[in-house]
């Protein structure tokens, strides 16, 4: 390997000279063209060393090392980064000739507030104007070429987009809403929540959550069982007294990834003939580690008629054999519970069915009093929770401002005084019936149990389904 090192390179009157072109090379003293390196090759200064010579390529050296937060004179060639957070000030510009460039750009996002304001050197023009420019759109950035006496300065690339890492959630999927800084995001059947963007301390990284099973059905034929409730399982940031008292002590933090969305469909009606059958159990709905049983199936006129475990227990069937229990809530088990047990039936003449378990209150048992064999009321979130067009979601309950889920079914009855209508429970419980009428269905997309059937139905009628169940996810944005 040969090595050459010289101090300088002067032209001199001939044809080529190259440097470093290949192992072998012709050095002509007398050259016209200069060549440095070879094909392939690169060519370095040495540490300390500078060029000059070559001109500029379009743009500018970035003073990374300069932030600037007080008045000061541009500089050819250089680009500025400028914090205005202090307070305004002024870049002045250099004076210019044909082929200057200066750039600056908003350091701090806070030329809205404190503008920069740049003025051109002695009689020289901006843009054709003999007057200062003031720069007042946050994470404003700007690039300036002096073109000649007559336009003088001119702007070639202004850009406010103002491109950030976003230090909040990102995500798609389902009916998306928006209410304040926070975006809801409502699943009302199967879909994918899909986390772009998972946020940070500085912004947020909680995603808070409701996930609601399918109600069950309600038994079938007469004196039926209400159907219990889905399973109700939520975290809410938003405080008290609108927030849910079965909330979890926390949310899920956001990760990057792709959420399969399950929303549990209401319990079918189980059929009237060849005899009286349980209703049949709601179906689970999930989001992330969360789970939602689906609401246990009410009882029949039977032996054994007993109402099923679920995510809320359903309500025993009544007969003249035997008393008959409610089916056991928050099966399998979680905390805070996801539901209630469903209410006892009692024998005999009376034929009072139990209610079906709600989210937060047990279903009634046939002696209950007031209420005897209502369902149990479900559980809240607030309207703010889902966002601007909350009434389309949920019912209406005790607490004002909130939408109710989960609410039990009511029992069914016959031979006692009183309402047709035994009442099912705050969100979307079905009612149940006497008096020779079926029960209502649960509400769609609330969880709500079946109501069960009353004495002396026209034929073999099948029990009420439960309502769908609901996913919703909320975190905030911005």
């Amino acid at each position: 390997m040969s090595k050459i090192e010289v101090d300088a390179i002067t032209q001199q009157s001939g044809t080529t000279l190259t440097v470093g072109g290949g192992a072998s090379k012709t050095v002509v003293a007398d050259a016209t063209t200069v060549t440095l390196g070879r094909c392939g090759g690169t060519v370095a200064l040495a540490s300390g060393a500078t060029q000059s010579g070559f001109g500029r390529t379009g743009t500018v050296d970035w003073q990374t090392g300069s932030i600037k937060t007080a008045t000061f004179t541009a500089v050819n060639g250089q680009g500025f980064f400028a914090n205005t957070s202090g307070g305004a000030f002024v870049m002045n510009l250099p004076a210019g000739t044909a082929g200057n460039i200066v750039s600056v750009v908003d350091y701090t996002n806070t030329f809205q507030t404190n503008n920069l304001t740049v003025t051109p050197n002695g009689s020289q023009k901006i843009g054709g104007v003999s007057t200062s420019a003031a720069l007042s759109t946050e994470g404003q950035s700007v690039t300036f070429v002096y073109v000649d006496d007559i336009e003088g300065w001119k702007n070639i690339q202004d850009s406010t987009s103002n491109i950030i890492g976003n230090a909040f959630i990102e995500a798609s999927g389902g009916t998306e809403l928006t209410c304040g800084n926070f975006k809801t995001h409502i699943f009302t059947g199967p879909g994918t929540f899909v986390v772009s963007n998972a946020g940070s301390p500085d912004g947020s990284t909680v995603l808070d959550y409701l996930v609601v099973a399918g109600g069950g059905a309600s038994g079938s034929r007469y004196f039926a069982g209400g159907g219990g409730a889905g399973g109700f399982r939520t975290f809410q940031s938003t405080p008290a007294p609108t927030s849910s008292p079965l909330k979890a002590p926390a949310g899920i933090t956001a990760s990057v990834a792709s959420f399969p969305i399950a929303v549990g469909a209401g319990g079918a009606a189980a059929p009237g003939a060849p005899s009286g059958a349980r209703g049949c159990a709601g179906a689970v709905s999930t989001f992330s580690t969360i789970t939602s049983a689906g609401g246990g199936g009410g009882g029949f006129n039977d032996v054994p008629g007993g109402g099923g475990d679920g995510g809320s227990g359903g309500g025993g069937g009544s007969n003249a054999a035997a008393a008959v229990t409610g089916g056991s809530g928050n099966t399998p088990p979680v905390s805070p519970a996801q539901g209630k047990d469903g209410g006892d039936a009692n024998p005999g003449a009376s034929y009072v069915a139990g209610g079906g378990g709600g989210a937060s209150e047990c279903g009634h048992n046939y002696n209950a009093s007031p209420g005897p064999g209502e369902g149990g009321d479900g559980s809240y979130v607030a309207d703010a929770f889902i966002g601007p067009t909350a009434p389309s979601y949920g019912t209406p309950g005790p607490v004002g401002s909130s939408r109710y889920f989960a609410g039990g079914g009511g029992g069914g009855a016959g031979n006692v005084p009183g309402p047709s209508t035994i009442p099912g429970g705050s969100g979307g419980g079905g009612n149940g019936k006497g008096n020779a009428t079926t029960g209502n269905a649960g509400t769609v997309n609330t969880g709500g149990g079946g109501g069960g059937n009353g004495n002396n139905v026209p034929g073999p009628a099948a029990g009420a389904a439960g309502g769908s169940g609901i996913v919703i996810i909320r975190y905030q944005f911005q």
